[in-house]
């Protein structure tokens, strides 16, 4: 999966897709980053936490994170206790008949992890089905209908099926496996530490040397690492038995079970515990940033200013000057509100104010709608007031042109200053990006051949640069 800081980059950038309010403003974070230092990667990471400054999208993450999480401990202390229980079970006789217990130890555990041997050797480079992506649904593990969870569920369920994720999931099978073997092991050191076993061994077809040869076989690795082997004395003195065993020829059975349920068992699944963690960590999710998104915002950080010697200036679109028609007048605020309910006489300053009808703010689809609905009935003139540090984005300009389309006798826009509005933002008047903020409505109102009120310069004015 990606790291939490990509994680929480990556939802940000879903969510700003979808045009969610967050806490902060990431065009004001954007510009600000624009002269600190770091490579891409650290800026985007640094945005994406500056924007979610009240931790809310980082909590939806940890909360989906810590539960998937959650469940795999839980799976793990299952298997544990089962291979306790189920290895108690088994050895409740006084005499154990020694290969049948070992068999049942690691017999299906050393086909399980053959079968996952030559499956990863047959299926290299393919993704394999993804189970754990169905059992693990985040949509099971956390509910909400807020749109910062929903998309939060959708990123987890993206990466659920990157193809990556099947080297997390063997990781996550030998993760169980292990707790089961190791369940195992506390049973038997258990069990042989409060009792006496008796350790024996039968066979119909199998002569005495055939069973030596396998003992001694199966004893050379246990045997590297100190453990003990029974040795052909003990073995053959060993089939058959009914009785008590002499304690020392016991404690050489219990080595070789002890030493074979390690060397055979739990080492060989750690390594491919290990090798799956190494592959998930060679195949992780890193944040793609060479995505639209990520490459807007990076160019615009490494824009810098060219000297006046080198290139000859362009100059810059300028918004036509407003133009009042005669007859009813309608005005409306574009998405954020004012504490001056007269802002409007600056564009309108010569007409009478029983011509002029206030729409309210217009914000949302539904807005939108009504506005339009309004217009097709009435043929008016429409003054629309922005917030001059608003930023013409699609979605902003997507509703200047829905409005002009409807709007019968024509539409100007007034961009009010920051003392008329009562939104909270940086005190950035007079400086380089307040500049720059007015410019991008001037060729943005240009191009749609849109008039200009500034009220950014002087209230009473209508300005034509």
């Amino acid at each position: 999966m990606l790291s939490p800081q990509d994680q929480l980059t990556e939802l940000v950038r879903t969510l700003e897709s979808e045009h969610h309010i967050f806490a902060t403003d990431p065009l004001l974070v954007t510009e600000k980053l624009q002269a600190e230092a770091g490579t891409p990667l650290q800026k985007l990471h640094r945005r994406a936490s500056r924007i979610d400054s009240t931790g809310a999208l980082a909590r939806v993450l940890g909360k989906i994170d810590g539960r998937i999480k959650g469940i795999m401990t839980v799976m793990s202390v299952v298997w544990c206790v089962s291979g306790f229980l189920g290895l108690f079970t088994l050895l409740q006789a006084n005499v154990v008949n020694f290969f049948y217990v070992l068999v049942c130890l690691l017999g299906f555990h050393t086909i399980m992890l053959i079968g996952w041997l030559v499956l990863t050797v047959i299926n290299q480079g393919k993704q394999s089905s993804n189970w754990f992506a169905s059992f693990v649904s985040p949509n099971r593990l956390i509910r909400g209908k807020d749109d910062i969870t929903q998309a939060a569920v959708r990123l987890y369920e993206e990466q659920l099926q990157h193809s990556g994720m099947r080297w997390y999931l063997g990781r996550f099978s030998h993760q169980l496996w292990l707790a089961t073997l190791t369940g195992m092991l506390f049973a038997i050191i258990f069990l042989l530490i409060v009792r006496q076993y008796s350790f024996s061994w039968e066979s119909t077809l199998l002569s005495d040397e055939a069973l030596i040869s396998l003992t001694h076989v199966l004893g050379w690795l246990p045997s590297i690492v100190g453990f003990d082997v029974p040795d052909n004395a003990a073995i053959v003195q060993s089939r058959l038995v009914t009785d008590a065993l002499p304690l020392s020829v016991a404690r050489q059975w219990a080595g070789l079970l002890i030493g074979s349920l390690l060397m055979y068992g739990i080492v060989p699944r750690a390594i491919a515990w290990a090798f799956c963690a190494l592959m998930f960590r060679r195949k992780k999710m890193r944040l793609d940033i060479k995505w639209p998104y990520y490459q807007k915002i990076i160019n615009f950080w490494q824009r810098q200013v060219i000297d006046a010697d080198d290139f000859t200036e362009v100059a810059a679109p300028i918004a036509p000057k407003a133009t009042v028609s005669a007859g009813k007048k309608l005005v409306a605020l574009l998405e954020y509100p004012t504490d001056n309910d007269q802002w409007w006489q600056a564009g309108f300053d010569d007409s009478n104010n029983d011509e002029v009808e206030d729409f309210g703010i217009v914000d949302d689809r539904d807005d939108v709608a009504r506005l339009t609905a309004y217009l097709m009935q009435h043929p008016v003139q429409v003054l629309l007031g922005i917030h001059s540090q608003a930023l013409p984005d699609r979605g902003t300009l997507r509703k200047l042109d829905q409005i002009a389309n409807y709007a019968k006798h024509g539409l100007i826009v007034q961009l009010l200053s920051q003392e008329n509005n009562d939104r909270p933002t940086p005190n950035i008047s007079n400086t380089p990006q307040q500049t720059v903020r007015h410019q991008q409505w001037q060729t943005a109102l240009a191009a749609r051949k849109i008039g200009l009120v500034d009220n950014t310069v002087n209230n009473k004015s209508l300005v034509n640069k």
